[in-house]
């Protein structure tokens, strides 16, 4: 199954629906970031998490999530388009925590304390901020919390991944449900006790479930449309003119440090960890268009 996520709305406008399949994109990830079990896990349910959410945007539009903690993990960063194009990196990829209670430790490794940053890139003057304190620091809940406070649209989050004997990610994937102001308080009650009783998303992805058949049982008994259904994959936008562009940001005092030291300099994207070469001559006319 390829990677992919389908949006779809009840015919009553009171449900709205998103669910991914991540494998793919989520352990291209864990290649690139070299993460740790634990860690792969944790940046895995961020990069799903920003995919949802990407399926909200529309044209240029961009989100970009950020998770602070107190954990080994310190800082996990995702951010997805309205196309379906993710990426996602982690400070320090190596939790180095054991399971606890037979599952891997995901809150132990983000930390206790720490926030959930929310910036969304409407294309317009100036980008939607918003911030909420983690509340469990399993991603999942702490999204659910900020579209519940920031957002005023109360919603259930579901974001897993899975490995293998190798630590490979087996299954990705997660769900993102969300009921419209129309909605009232018998049928949040109804989606309460169904989703209480609901498996694991990677555990119906690993029996061979698509995206599309999880929300037919999902929404077994309420009428819905298709909005849409995205593929999704790992694509960095990084390049060597953004390399030369951060640069310039440095300022003249740093520059003229960099060239007094006559060395080419080597920038490594933390996303895609592509390495950038800037030799003596690039650096020095970067400089002299300061």
């Amino acid at each position: 199954m390829t990677d992919h996520l389908i949006r779809v709305l009840t015919l009553d406008g009171a449900i709205r629906v998103s669910i991914a399949a991540t494998t793919a994109l989520v352990d291209e990830v864990r290649r690139r970031q070299q993460t740790d079990p634990t860690a792969t896990v944790a940046v895995g349910r961020l990069a799903t998490a920003a995919a949802l959410m990407g399926s909200l945007l529309k044209g240029r539009q961009r989100i970009g999530l950020t998770v602070e903690g107190n954990g080994p993990l310190q800082r996990l960063q995702a951010e997805a388009d309205a196309y379906g194009r993710v990426r996602a990196t982690v400070k320090v990829p190596i939790a180095g925590l054991p399971p606890r209670d037979g599952r891997f430790d995901v809150a132990g490794a983000i930390g206790r304390a720490g926030f959930l940053h929310v910036v969304k890139d409407l294309d317009m003057k100036e980008p939607y901020r918003g911030m909420v304190q983690l509340v469990s620091s399993e991603i999942a809940e702490d999204l659910a919390f900020y579209f519940t406070t920031s957002e005023q649209t109360p919603s259930s989050v579901a974001l897993g991944v899975e490995l293998g004997q190798q630590t490979e990610v087996v299954a990705a994937g997660g769900f993102l449900l969300q009921l419209m102001p129309d909605a009232d308080e018998a049928l949040a009650e109804r989606l309460a006790e169904r989703l209480g009783n609901w498996p694991p998303t990677t555990t119906l992805l690993r029996q061979g479930l698509s995206p599309g058949t999880i929300i037919e049982r999902l929404l077994q008994d309420f009428p819905y449309q298709t909005l849409g259904t995205t593929p999704l994959a790992f694509t960095c936008t990084c390049s060597q003119q953004q390399t030369l562009s951060l640069l310039r940001t440095l300022g003249a005092d740093e520059l003229d440090q960099l060239i007094a030291a006559a060395e080419d300099i080597r920038v490594t994207c933390e996303y895609c960890k592509e390495i950038y070469a800037v030799d003596l001559a690039t650096l020095q006319e970067v400089r002299a268009g300061l």
